[in-house]
């Protein structure tokens, strides 16, 4: 059980704080422009294809798939699709005001500890009755 939790939170830290990168990194593919919906997407895809401040980040949270992967096929996963995701938000969340370099609103502190209460009493209330 022990490292199904790693597991799961490593995701949550591998998917979390690779969201703002990528979105970061990608964002300059709004002035990419192709003279029909064809060039255009072959125009996107170049550009993501070689950006490596892109590529990078979405490697690492690729990692993070795989890692879920495979801690599903050992965890519960009534408990493991909110764990992973919540923590995925709260590290999103984390890793967005280090990016950012601006101090959270009070509103997303507090809603980052709501997320991680319930995910610490989703735990406890699953495991409790086992």
């Amino acid at each position: 059980m022990f490292l199904q939790i790693l597991s799961l939170l490593g995701t949550g830290i591998l998917w979390g704080t690779t969201n703002p990168l990528i979105k970061k990194n990608s964002k300059d593919i709004l002035k990419v422009k192709g003279n029909s919906r064809i060039a255009q997407f072959a125009l996107e895809i170049k550009y993501l294809a070689t950006n490596l401040q892109y590529l990078f980040p979405m490697l690492i949270n690729q990692l993070g798939s795989v890692l879920y992967y495979l801690t599903l096929t050992n965890a519960d996963i009534t408990l493991a699709v909110p764990v992973a995701n919540s923590l995925a938000f709260v590290f999103t969340a984390i890793s967005g005001w280090f990016i950012e370099k601006e101090f959270p609103k009070i509103r997303s502190i507090l809603g980052a500890v709501l997320v991680i209460s319930g995910t610490v009493l989703c735990c406890i209330g699953k495991y409790e009755y086992e």
